[in-house]
Formats: structure tokens, sequence, C-alpha cells
């Protein structure tokens, strides 16, 4: 019994609040899953792990174990069940557009869309339909299809975006698409995962989610380019000074090419 709620204290302090996100979502939904195959399997072997060592710990002539065929087939076949389990929970969430996006998902999108531009030691993203440009700020709408397609045309990048589950290598001359879908408003970090050179440690954005005045920024901004001031506010430039709500600046070492969409379903 005592067992028992250990294992569901574990469980309950494992399970994850409220995602962010899709990608978020599916991917501590797997961890959970994964989590209620592996804890019980670790809290039985250490079960027996400790009855062995009480049981035999004064066994001065110890003989080896007799073989049970029964027994040895039982284990196999569970560890079979286990590891198709855990294939199968794996492969759904891998499969999935907002995991591993793929060229044809891509081609499916719709007129509607809204183009990105990232570039660095800095992320600089190109909105297409508003011929807009932002400075290391990333604004995208709740609820609805994102498609990050980022090209690099130096060296290796990596976009991540931890609360929102996003990370995706940026490799020079291969484009790579992130695909999500950000459920809750509100200001996230995102960072270079890669080591990329002098300036990595400046390569830092910010994504913003409006709760529905992504539209009404977007005509607000038409035209602009470098663009720092997220919806609603006055935003705080990359080299630590304000700026006008405009967001007006200039954009200096622009060395990494990357494109966004975001599809309205």
């Amino acid at each position: 019994m005592v067992a028992w709620t250990v294992l569901g204290l574990l469980v309950g302090l494992a399970t994850p609040a409220a995602a962010q996100s899709v990608n978020r979502n599916l991917i501590d939904q797997l961890n959970t899953q994964l989590l209620y195959v592996a804890l019980p399997l670790t809290l039985f072997v250490e079960v027996i792990l400790v009855y062995a060592v009480v049981r035999f710990r004064d066994n001065e002539n110890p003989e080896p174990t007799a073989e049970d065929p029964a027994l040895e087939i039982t284990w196999t076949v569970a560890t079979g069940i286990v590891l198709v389990f855990v294939g199968v929970a794996a492969y759904t969430v891998l499969t999935s557009p907002f995991i591993t996006p793929t060229p044809e998902a891509e081609e499916s999108r719709v007129e509607n869309d809204v183009t990105v531009d990232a570039l660095a030691y800095q992320w600089e993203f190109e909105y297409e339909e508003a011929s807009l440009t932002t400075q290391d700020l990333l604004v995208v709408p709740r609820d609805r299809n994102v498609s990050l397609e980022l090209r690099s045309a130096d060296v290796l990048h990596s976009m991540y975006v931890p609360e929102l589950g996003l990370k995706q290598d940026v490799f020079p001359g291969n484009d790579t698409i992130i695909k999500t879908r950000v459920l809750q408003t509100g200001e996230y970090r995102g960072y270079c995962a890669e080591f990329c050179g002098a300036g990595h440690a400046r390569m830092r954005t910010r994504v913003v989610v409006p709760p529905d005045t992504y539209r009404q920024w977007l005509a607000d901004h038409e035209g602009e380019r470098d663009v720092t001031a997220p919806p609603n506010g006055t935003a705080v430039g990359s080299n630590g000074t304000a700026v006008e709500s405009n967001g007006a600046g200039v954009s200096p070492n622009r060395t990494v090419d990357s494109a966004v969409s975001t599809a309205e379903n």
C-alpha cells in the first residue's frame, strides 16, 4: 500500500500543467505516458532488489538459481509489450506535423500566409503580406496554425522556445520547418541553442501572442522595417534601450535567413 501511495504521488507530481502550445502538449503527453510505464517498473525492480538484499544477506553458501522457463518467458514477453507500447506512443508523437513537419504539409498552406525571416546573431522575422519585418520579436496569433521555414546562410543555428515545445536546427543551405499552434496568450523567450560564434549569447528573441490584436498590429506596422514593439506596448531594443512605439531600428550582421508562415484555419 505504501509503495502504491508513493507511486501515485510521483505520478501526480510529474503530471504537467496545461500546455501553452500543441507542440508542448504532445511532448508532455508522451512524457506522462512513459512515466506511467517507467515508474511502476522502477518501483518493481527496487522492491525485488531490497527483498533480495534482506532475504539473502546471511546466506553463506549461495546456490545457483534454478531454471524456470515459465518465468523467463514471462519477463521476455513483458519486456516486449513494454517496448511495443513505448514505440507506438513515440511514433504517434513523432509523426505529428507539429513535431516532424514534412515538405508535403508545407505545400498545402492556404493563401493568407505570413512569411517571417530570421537573421543573425539575432533573429529577424518578415511578415510578407504586410511588408513588415521585426527584430528579435516574433508575433503570432493565438490558436492558429503557424509554420516557420528557417534557412541559414552561414553556420548551424537552432531555434529554441522551451515553453512552447519548439526546437529546430537550422542548417546552411537546407530549409527546415517548424509548425505550431500557440494556445495561450503571453510572452515567451526564444534562444539559439547551437553555438554559432561570438554573438551566440545575444541571439535571443521574444515570442508574443496577443489575445485578439494580431491583425491590428500588422495593419498598424504595415510597410515598416525592424519593428521591435509588440502589440499594445513599447518594446526594449536588443541593446537594452527603450525604442519608440513604432519599433523602428536597424538590424546589423544579417547572415541567417528563415521564413515563417501562419495559416488561419
